[in-house]
Parts: structure tokens; C-alpha cells; sequence
């Protein structure tokens, strides 16, 4: 069959949006803002860029602690507004009246929180929030503190708030546009202008999701609830398969690690089916990290696709004529894998942000090409990736690549823009895939989760964590609602975040916060079962001296 009676290469964008739970479940208080952040930023702009362009369609992923999170920093904004409730995140409450803090550790914490942005793409490119910024930084180097005032500390707040805007939202409201025109000594009532802003994002973001779902524009998956990496709770031992020589945790397993994963999948649909009011199909899970029994229990509770990286393909020695542009099936499942892209979907993760957005779009559409010159059947792109570290590191928040990503893919004769259920409703044509190796995106194995010393470690203060949680269940002496907050408290500790940033390459300020943040997480979980929890838990475990590429959270899922 030659390429021009051949059918337009599908290609499938997926967006996998998560963060983990930032919240301390006991106090309601936000550790970190990065959920509300990227909705007002990122979850908004990619709703937009969609709804901007009608002819495309994505995939979208959820976590569903995200989901919960995104929820929760609504009702907080909401009942501000309406009720003067309190809003449980310190960077938040800057733009409320009285909510810079008094004494000076709070200050220097509020200064600190507030120069976390990029620094050419979002402090330098307003004049006003640079000078504030730098002026930030030299009281932060002298420790005067007393020199921090509230309406100083007020504007800085507000101007990081205006930078962390998505761009569609500052080009498009006018509210926006009086702000940026204001600069400097914005009054309570213009503060409250810009929480009402942050508030109706967050209120109409899964909303415009969903309406986006039942348009057809884009197809809404799913992950285990807590973003554990469901392999390693199966098994430890998967890691084996794709790296052979790695040293595991002194545990062993995980204890009644079948019976958690089962949990963090039934919790996921039940989220996303209140959320979204139907059923998921498909499955990103956590890290893309599969297994074989992984997959078995996929399968089991209904969904009908999953994705991952395509080292796991190659880690799986399908043959040489085998490639990651089509589906797959494994020997006695009804469930389809689709195999991630990695250069194409590295390109857009780490290459592209340093290119004209023009040039960007153009040479991923000539590499899509290249693949549609070559005949065949039932061909699929798979393009996955975060969707949202990205884009700070682009200009404008990629407004420019994204924009004319869609529009050049929507409307390009031999490339069709599809999700993964539209692949599996028209195409027939699914490979049998004798075996697969344990593996992730990231580089087809769990290293980033186990194996290193204070990740080993992590899963060992879990397992017995874990252990103290079965002994106090079984006696029977927790009331139906305790047991329901300690099954959530164990789930946050049960996700991937913690064990991801336990690795020396990372930055050591991040990690030191990560670290301190998994220990509180499992301290509460303690103070939930009515135990005493172990000393170690008072101090810091993981050290690390690198950084990630690109100064930001992620990583390539191979070497580069």
C-alpha cells in the first residue's frame, strides 16, 4: 500500500497533570503551593489551547490527589470570599488582609516563597516584579527583616501571583491587564480582585475538563490515587527484571502490597467517576510503571488501555521490526498498551523550550512526517508527558509552541490528532506482546524509586510504618471514620513523589524539603494509629548535591 492510500498517522497527545499531596491531612494546612500554582497556570492554559482550537483533541491524565487538592484550594478561596473562612496555605494568605506575618522567620519564609519563579521567563520579564524580587533577595543576604513591611511583602505577593498566571488568562482578562498596569501599592480591594480571579480558575477548572470530555476534544484518564508505583508494591523483585544487579530494601517486600495497589485503583475510579460522572477507560500509571501483575490488575478492575515509556518496550525484546508506533496486547489480556514516543516526547520536554515556537512545531511535525513515510497498519504516535514543569521553562508559557502545535497538526492532511479509546474503536490491528519487563518512562527501570541508599531506606521506614498499620487494624480498635483517615494518611505516604526526590542527583534544598515533608506525612499517619512514632522520624535521612536539567523537577526518560 503506498503512503498516499494509506491512512493520516494518528497521533495521540497526552498530558499527564499530577502533584503530590501537599496537604498535612491532620492541620489542613498547605506544606507547598504548587498545586494551586499550576492550576492557575498550567491546567488552565491547557484547557484553553484547546478549547481554542476545536478540531484537536488530547489526552488528559489526572492524579487523583490532584483532583482532591485542586477541590480543596477552591473551597478555601471560596469560603474566604464569601465567608472570611481560612485559607490554609501561607502563600495564599499573603493577598488577604493581615496575612503577611508578624514575626520574622514568617517574613523571610514569605520572601523566599515568593522569588520560587523562573527567573528570565517570569521575574524578569516585569519590570516590577523584578525590582521587587531583587530587592527580596538582598534583605533575604542581610537578614534585615524588620525592612520587610507588610505592603512590600503585599506587592511582591501580588506580582508573583501575576507572573504565575497562565497566559491566557493575562491576555484575556482585563482584570489581569489593571493589575499588571498598577505595579506597585495594590490596595486590599485589588488584592481581593486577584483571590476572586484565582478563585473562579479553581472553581471552573475540572468543570471545563469535563465539558471538554463531552465534546469529544479530549479523552480523560486516570492514575492510582496516592501515584504509588504499583510494581514495587506488587513485587520489590520487578526491579530485578530490568536492572539486575540493584541492591533492594532490607525488607524484602511490602507488606500486603496486592491489597494497597487494589485500594489505589478503586479509589481512582470512585474519584474520577464523582469527579468527571463517568467510568475512566485508560490508565497512566504512576511513572508509567508496569509490570506484568501490575497489568493483571489493570485489567481486572475494567479499564481498557494503558500507556508507558517505550524503554519498556525495547526492555521487552518484542523483535526488531517491533516499534512503539502501534498497540499492544500481552499474551492473555484483554488490556491495550500504547508505548510512549521518548525522543519526540523528550524533545518537547527538554529541547524545544530554547527554540522559536515556530521552529519548534515545524520540526516535530517533519519528524511525525518522516514516521508516516513509512507504510503500514494501524500506526500510532504516542506523544506523553508532563503537563506542566514544562512550560515555565518555554516563553509565555509556551502560548506560542502549543498553540500552533494544535493548529498545525489539526489541520495537516496526513496527521490526524486522536486519543488512545478513538485508536482502540477504529483499529483492529493490536500486536501480541509475548512478555514485558518491569519497567517506567524513565529509563525502563524503577531506579528512580529504589535502589540508592535513602530511597532503600524510605521504603524500609514505610514497610514498617505499614506494619504498625496492619497490627492496629486487625484489633479492631479504630472507629469506621479513623480507619477511613488512616487507609488516606497511608496512601500519600504510599506515593511515588517522596522516593523520586531521594536521589543525589536532585537539588539538596528540594530534597531537604521533600524529606521533611514524607517524615510528617508518616508521623501523622502514626498519630492517626495511636502509636508513638519512631525517633528516626525526627531527622533528616536524604542528602543529595545535584540538580535536575533544566534547573526544574524532570528528567529525561533516557540518557541525555
Amino acid at each position: 500500500m503506498s503512503s498516499v492510500e494509506s491512512p493520516p498517522l494518528r497521533v495521540v497527545l497526552c498530558w499527564h497533570l499530577h502533584q503530590p499531596q501537599y496537604r498535612d491531612l491532620l492541620t489542613g494546612e498547605y506544606v507547598l503551593p504548587w498545586t494551586y500554582l499550576h492550576a492557575i497556570k498550567d491546567y488552565l492554559d491547557m484547557a484553553v489551547h484547546l478549547e481554542s482550537n476545536p478540531a484537536a483533541c488530547a489526552v488528559v491524565n489526572f492524579s487523583p490527589v490532584l483532583i482532591e487538592q485542586i477541590g480543596d484550594y477552591s473551597a478555601q478561596v471560596s469560603g474566604w470570599l464569601q465567608r472570611e473562612r481560612a485559607i490554609r496555605d501561607p502563600l495564599l494568605r499573603l493577598l488577604m488582609p493581615g496575612g503577611v506575618p508578624e514575626d520574622a522567620a514568617g517574613r523571610r519564609a514569605a520572601l523566599q516563597a515568593c522569588v520560587k519563579a523562573h527567573r528570565v521567563h517570569s521575574i524578569e520579564r516585569f519590570e516590577p516584579f523584578q525590582r521587587l524580587a531583587g530587592r527580596a533577595a538582598q534583605l533575604l543576604e542581610t537578614g534585615d527583616m524588620d525592612a520587610a513591611d507588610a505592603p512590600f511583602i503585599a506587592d511582591l505577593a501580588v506580582w508573583y501571583h501575576l507572573a504565575w498566571l497562565g497566559e491566557t488568562v493575562r491576555r484575556g482578562d482585563p482584570r489581569v491587564q489593571d493589575l499588571l498596569r498598577r505595579e506597585e501599592a495594590f490596595s486590599a480591594a485589588e488584592r481581593r480582585v486577584l483571590l476572586e480571579i484565582i478563585g473562579e480558575i479553581l472553581a471552573g477548572l475540572l468543570p471545563r475538563y469535563r465539558r471538554l470530555m463531552g465534546n469529544g476534544q479530549v479523552e480523560l484518564s486516570i492514575s492510582p490515587w496516592g501515584h504509588p508505583i504499583l510494581p514495587l508494591m506488587l513485587d520489590f523483585g520487578s526491579a530485578r527484571e530490568a536492572w539486575p544487579d540493584i541492591v533492594l530494601p532490607e525488607a524484602g517486600e511490602y507488606p500486603g502490597g496486592d491489597d494497597r495497589a487494589a485500594w489505589h485503583l478503586a479509589r481512582a475510579v470512585q474519584v474520577f467517576t464523582q469527579t468527571f460522572g463517568v467510568r475512566p477507560r485508560g490508565c497512566w500509571p504512576s511513572e508509567g510503571a508496569v509490570s506484568e501483575a501490575a497489568l493483571g490488575m489493570i485489567d481486572r478492575f475494567g479499564f481498557g488501555w494503558v500507556a508507558t515509556g517505550g524503554s519498556v518496550l525495547r526492555n521487552s525484546g518484542a523483535g526488531e521490526s517491533a516499534g512503539p508506533h502501534q498497540p499492544y496486547r500481552l499474551q492473555g489480556r484483554r488490556l491495550q498498551c500504547f508505548f510512549r514516543d521518548d525522543e519526540l516526547s523528550d524533545r518537547i520536554g527538554f529541547t524545544y523550550s530554547t527554540w522559536h515556537g515556530d521552529d519548534a512545531v515545524s520540526d516535530l511535525v517533519r519528524e511525525l512526517e518522516t514516521i508516516d513515510a513509512a507504510d503500514g497498519a494501524g500506526r500510532v504516535v504516542s506523544i506523553v508527558l508532563d503537563g506542566e514543569n514544562a512550560w515555565e521553562h518555554y516563553p509565555f508559557n509556551a502560548f506560542y509552541f502549543l498553540d500552533g502545535l494544535y493548529q498545525r497538526l489539526a489541520d495537516h492532511p496526513r496527521l490526524r490528532l486522536s486519543t488512545f479509546s478513538q485508536c482502540m474503536a477504529e483499529d483492529e490491528a493490536v500486536r501480541e506482546l509475548p512478555r514485558l519487563t518491569a519497567g517506567s518512562w524513565v529509563h525502563g527501570t524503577f531506579s528512580t524509586w529504589i535502589g540508592e541508599p535513602a530511597k532503600n531506606r524510605a521504603w524500609e521506614m514505610l514497610c514498617e510504618a505499614k506494619h504498625v498499620y496492619d497490627q492496629v487494624v486487625v484489633e479492631g480498635s479504630l472507629t469506621e471514620a479513623q480507619e477511613r483517615a488512616v487507609e488516606n494518611q497511608l496512601g500519600v505516604c504510599e506515593g511515588s513523589d517522596w522516593f523520586w526526590w531521594f536521589a543525589d542527583r536532585n537539588p539538596p534544598q528540594v530534597v531537604a524539603t521533600f524529606d521533611a515533608l514524607y517524615r510528617r506525612h508518616l508521623m501523622n499517619l502514626y498519630r492517626l494509629l495511636g502509636v508513638e512514632a519512631p525517633a528516626y522520624l525526627q531527622r533528616a535521612f536524604a542528602h543529595a548535591h545535584g540538580g535536575a536539567e533544566l534547573g526544574g523537577v524532570m528528567h529525561r526518560s533516557g540518557p541525555g
